[in-house]
């Protein structure tokens, strides 16, 4: 089995900063496309950053510039370091993961249980 644990949330005033771990542990084979996703109260879950296995990123534009993802294949562990952080940052941020697991033939998505980030103004 694989668990990917988020960790980082937390409360923060507009302007701040915060940085998201994600860490996979279990039988991992390898890791392959990661994203960070966030969902807001009443709101749908949307992609906020993905990163490939080559570290190719993608970011939503509300981000951009303020968000960067990164990943220590070391460690499966991905980040997501989060600046200049607005009231409209809040959310809980889930991670994402497209895991190939030791003697599967194909890889499986897993999530993450979610991490709150509240920004206050």
């Amino acid at each position: 089995q694989v668990q990917l644990v988020e960790s980082g949330g937390g409360l923060v005033q507009a302007g701040g900063s915060l940085r998201l771990s994600c860490a996979a542990s279990g039988s991992i084979f390898s890791i392959h496309a990661v994203g960070w996703y966030r969902q807001a109260l009443g709101k749908q879950r949307e992609l906020v950053a993905g990163i490939t296995s080559g570290g190719s990123t993608n970011y939503a534009d509300s981000v951009k510039g303020r968000f960067t993802i990164s990943r220590d294949n070391a460690k499966n562990t991905v980040y997501l370091q989060m600046n200049s952080l607005k009231p409209e940052d809040t959310a809980v941020y889930y991670c994402n993961a497209d895991v190939l697991r030791i003697g599967s033939l194909r890889p499986y998505d897993y999530w993450g249980q979610g991490t709150q980030v509240t920004v206050s103004s």
